[in-house]
């Protein structure tokens, strides 16, 4: 079930462009991939799961971000973040990866030419930065 906060930038997110939802992902799923990767997930990030594993927003020129169940999966992995604190759950087209720390509900844009996170790129959860991704991408102006 999806918060009625969430619900309501789903619509609008929806409202103002082209997008393409996965699948959404099971409570077992999303729990399943954060017993074997040993992580959490922030709790606005696994409420979207629920709503959508994935997909893209903002076609052509937005933002992918990556689920549990369904491919482009997320890798804990990654090397294209600051360091192994933080985890990659998406990428702007621009290539910059949207991430969060672990133990933390923040989320990031890391700046690949600054090879930094940028405090104006700092969100304080997840409906934050969906909130701002029209802004963001320069959709907006």
């Amino acid at each position: 079930m999806i918060s009625d906060e969430l619900k309501e930038i789903i619509d609008k997110i929806k409202d103002q462009g082209k997008m393409r939802f996965l699948e959404a992902a099971t409570e077992e799923q999303i729990s399943q991939f954060e017993k074997e990767n040993e992580i959490q997930l922030p709790a606005q990030y696994r409420e979207w799961l629920q709503y959508a594993d994935g997909g893209e927003l903002y076609l052509p020129a937005g933002v992918q971000l990556y689920g549990v169940a369904h491919k482009p999966l997320i890798n804990i992995e990654d090397n294209d973040r600051p360091d192994d604190n933080y985890i990659i759950v998406g990428a702007l087209s621009s290539g910059e990866p949207v991430l969060f720390k672990k133990d933390e509900e923040k989320f990031y844009i890391f700046n690949h030419e600054s090879q930094e996170l940028d405090d104006d790129l700092t969100y304080d959860d997840f409906v934050t930065l969906l909130n701002d991704l029209y802004d963001l991408l320069g959709i907006g102006e």
